[in-house]
C-alpha cells in the first residue's frame, strides 16, 4: 500500500466536492479563533481542534461547522482562507478544484457581496500564478437558513457573477430541509448558465436524491450515497450518467455511515454509477484528498491503473472546458505511463 500511496501523492487530480470554510487548516482556524477570542467557542490551540472536530452526529457537525464560519469576519479573512486552501491543494498535486462557497454566511455577517467576490477572485488569480492550481466556484445555499438564504445566494451569484463561478449548490442539513422549496432558485441559476450540484442523499434516504433530480435539475449530486438503497435510482443514475461526489471519510465522521467497511461506494460502482472521490471538509475530518483516494483504492481493490481512472473520472465530470480537460487528462496519462515504465524497469 505504501507504493500506491506514493503513486497517489504524485497523481495529478481534480477535486469536485470541497467546502471553503470546511477546508480551513488547524493553523488558520486557531489563528482566527485567537483573533476573535472571547466571542467564539472554537479553541485557539491547534492541538485541541481534533477533539473539537469530533462529531456525535450530523447535526453536531453542522453546529461545529457554523462556529468556524463565524470566524470569517472580513474580506482579509476570506482572501487568506481561499489562498491557503489553494496552497494546500497544490501540495497534493490537485490541478483543479471546484470550491463550494457559501456567500450568504459572510453577507449576513456584514461583508458586502462585492467585497466577498473580489476577495475570492483575487485569491484565485494569485493561487493560479503562485501554485499552478485552478479554482472555480460553486455558490451554495445553506439549507438550514431556508428560502431567504437562497434569495441572497442567487442574488449574489447573478448580480456579482465572479469569473470563477460555474455552479449553484445546496448544502447543510437534509432533514427538515425539503429540496423542492429551492426549485425556483435553481431554475433561475440554470437559466443563467450555472450548473446544478445540490447535496442530497447523505444523511437522508433516496427520496432526497429523487427530489434533487426532479426539482433542482441536478447534474451532479453531492454525496448521494443513499442511492445504494434504491435499485430504480441506481439504474436511473447509471443510465443518465449523473455523477455522485462521494466523500468516504466525511460520511463516517458525520455518522452518515457506520464505518468505512460498510460504506456503499463498492455497491455504487458495481451498479455502474459514475462516482468521483472527494474530501468535503478535510481538516475537520482529519483527511486529505490523497487519503480519500487511498481509502477508495482499498474499498474498491484498485491498483495504480484503477486509481488513475478515478482521477480521470473526476476530470471528465468537472466543469472545465474541453481544452483544459484534455490537458489534465494528458497529465494523468503521462504520469501513469511513467510510473508503469519505472515499475517494469524495476522488476
Amino acid at each position: 500500500m505504501t507504493e500506491l500511496t506514493d503513486f497517489i501523492a504524485g497523481l495529478p487530480k481534480a477535486e469536485l466536492h470541497v467546502h471553503h470554510v470546511g477546508s480551513a487548516s488547524p493553523r488558520i482556524v486557531a489563528e482566527l479563533a485567537a483573533r476573535h477570542a472571547g466571542s467564539t467557542p472554537v479553541p485557539a490551540d491547534p492541538a485541541l481542534l481534533a477533539d473539537y472536530f469530533t462529531f456525535t452526529d450530523f447535526a453536531h457537525f453542522i453546529e461545529v461547522y457554523l462556529s468556524v464560519v463565524d470566524l470569517i469576519r472580513d474580506p482579509e479573512d476570506i482572501w487568506t482562507l481561499t489562498y491557503e486552501i489553494a496552497r494546500e491543494l497544490a501540495g497534493q498535486n490537485v490541478r483543479y478544484a471546484e470550491l463550494t462557497l457559501t456567500p450568504y454566511s459572510s453577507v449576513v455577517r456584514g461583508i458586502a457581496a462585492a467585497a466577498y467576490c473580489e476577495a475570492v477572485e483575487d485569491a484565485r488569480r494569485r493561487a493560479a500564478a503562485d501554485h499552478g492550481v485552478q479554482l472555480q466556484w460553486c455558490f451554495d445555499i445553506p439549507g438550514e437558513a431556508g428560502v431567504p438564504s437562497a434569495d441572497v445566494t442567487l442574488q449574489v451569484a447573478l448580480e456579482q457573477r465572479p469569473d470563477g463561478l460555474v455552479s449553484f449548490g445546496l448544502g447543510g442539513p437534509e432533514l427538515g430541509v425539503p429540496r423542492p422549496q429551492f426549485a425556483p432558485h435553481f431554475a433561475r441559476a440554470r437559466a443563467a448558465g450555472l450548473h446544478s450540484v445540490p447535496h442530497a442523499g447523505e444523511s437522508t434516504g433516496p427520496e432526497t436524491i429523487w427530489d434533487a433530480l426532479e426539482h433542482l435539475g441536478a447534474e451532479r449530486i453531492g454525496h448521494g450515497i443513499a442511492a445504494a438503497r434504491d435499485p430504480r435510482l441506481l439504474s436511473h443514475l447509471r443510465d443518465t450518467g449523473i455523477v455522485l461526489e462521494v466523500c468516504p471519510t466525511s460520511n463516517v465522521r458525520t455518522r452518515s455511515v457506520p464505518s468505512l467497511a460498510e460504506h456503499p461506494l463498492p455497491a455504487l460502482v458495481a451498479a455502474g454509477v459514475r462516482v468521483t472521490i472527494n474530501s468535503d471538509d478535510p481538516p475537520m475530518f482529519a483527511t486529505t484528498l490523497n487519503h480519500e483516494y487511498a481509502v477508495a483504492a482499498e474499498l474498491l481493490g484498485l491498483d495504480a491503473g484503477g486509481v488513475a481512472e478515478l482521477a480521470r473520472g473526476a476530470v471528465r465530470a468537472s466543469f472545465l472546458d474541453d481544452t483544459a480537460k484534455a490537458t489534465l487528462l494528458g497529465e494523468i496519462d503521462g504520469y501513469l505511463a511513467d510510473y508503469l515504465a519505472g515499475y517494469d524497469a524495476a522488476r
